[in-house]
């Protein structure tokens, strides 16, 4: 099989406990779109998703591309072609995987306050090498919402022991108290390390990008009419190693400005083309992302597989072999073999580049 430069991704919807979706809908040309419980598209993803009540469904989450008429796994041409798609280097240190987990979100309504496990975490708790530090790139803000905004860290913690009992009985007033509303706009960029408890508030449509796992304990239960089974509150534990996850130390949301939020930087200009470096390695060593908005053309050589985002404006991509029109919603994984490819966009193109560890 010849891997080629290329690869579009096709739509892989992804069900989880809360709604939203209608967004996704309307990039993908459904004729009615609406929300419902697959508000996530996984992009390029080796990553299972874990939904009690779904374990029969052992594919979800993994990501599929078509070559040469056929249908396949990202996750096992991996494995085949490890050189070709990931690079020696990335394989022997990571496997058979990107190191990252890209997504499409729209909640259509606030998520669960969750929080996720840090690295050391996970190494002593759950048996993996990955935590969930998390990216959220925000594209764009329902209409009827007024004021979006996130959550994240506690601004006005309560005593581990009057948190736990809070949550205990899902006192949701006395929880979420311990926050306050961060306000964020589309364009914003910014990182919720492991630890930190959080949430997306309603009708915010963006890319997400993080350690690849599924990992999550849920600190409120009933969300949009969806009731948490308990072995999916805590992963299956009880609620003080959910306590033991969480980071109860306060974070001011002017630290919250300066020490998360990222600022883009450019990389390279040219012509009326530029690209941005958005997340590095001051921000994490987990993955790093760029942003390149295309007018006319732009040329690009990498060595390193990487995952293109198409957010905004249409235009076309090239390599020596490959010719592919590209519009808002597409997505493609470049693999370590491809040589240089060419972006090219007369009315405007804008596309997030993730790449992997170093």
């Amino acid at each position: 099989m010849i891997i080629p430069d290329i690869l579009i991704l096709k739509p892989n919807r992804v069900w989880r406990t809360y709604s939203g979706g209608r967004c996704l809908d309307l990039l993908e040309g459904i004729s009615s779109p609406a929300d419902g419980h697959f508000p996530e598209d996984w992009i390029a993803s080796t990553v299972r998703a874990k939904n009690t009540g779904r374990e029969d469904i052992t594919d979800e989450g993994y990501s599929k591309v078509e070559i040469e008429g056929k249908t396949f796994f990202l996750k096992d041409l991996f494995q085949q072609f490890p050189q070709d798609f990931l690079g020696e280097n990335h394989y022997v240190k990571y496997g058979p995987n990107t190191q990252f987990l890209a997504k499409f979100l729209d909640a259509a309504i606030r998520l669960h306050i969750q929080a996720h496990p840090t690295v050391s975490f996970s190494k002593k708790y759950l048996k993996s090498n990955s935590g969930k530090t998390e990216v959220y790139v925000i594209l764009s803000i329902r209409e009827e919402v007024e004021n979006p905004y996130v959550y994240i860290g506690f601004q006005h913690p309560l005593s581990r022991e009057l948190f736990k009992d809070a949550v205990q009985r899902q006192d949701i007033p006395l929880i979420l108290s311990c926050f306050d509303k961060i306000p964020v706009a589309p364009g914003d960029v910014f990182i919720v390390p492991g630890g930190l408890p959080h949430a997306i508030g309603e009708g915010i449509f963006m890319v997400e990008i993080m350690e690849p796992t599924d990992f999550a304990v849920r600190l409120e239960f009933d969300r949009g009419g969806y009731i948490l089974p308990e072995q999916s509150r805590f992963m299956g534990r009880d609620i003080d190693f959910a306590m033991e996850m969480i980071n109860f130390n306060p974070i001011l949301p002017e630290d919250i400005r300066r020490n998360y939020f990222c600022s883009p930087e450019i990389i390279q200009a040219k012509e009326k083309s530029i690209e941005y470096a958005l997340v590095g390695a001051k921000k994490t060593s987990c993955f790093s992302i760029n942003k390149l908005d295309v007018n006319g053309f732009y040329r690009i050589e990498e060595n390193s597989f990487y995952v293109g985002i198409v957010t905004k404006g249409k235009g076309r991509i090239e390599s020596l072999t490959q010719k592919f029109g590209l519009k808002a919603g597409d997505k493609l994984i470049v693999p370590y073999k491809t040589g240089e490819l060419k972006y090219f966009s007369e009315e405007g193109m804008q596309i997030y580049f993730v790449f992997p560890p170093k």
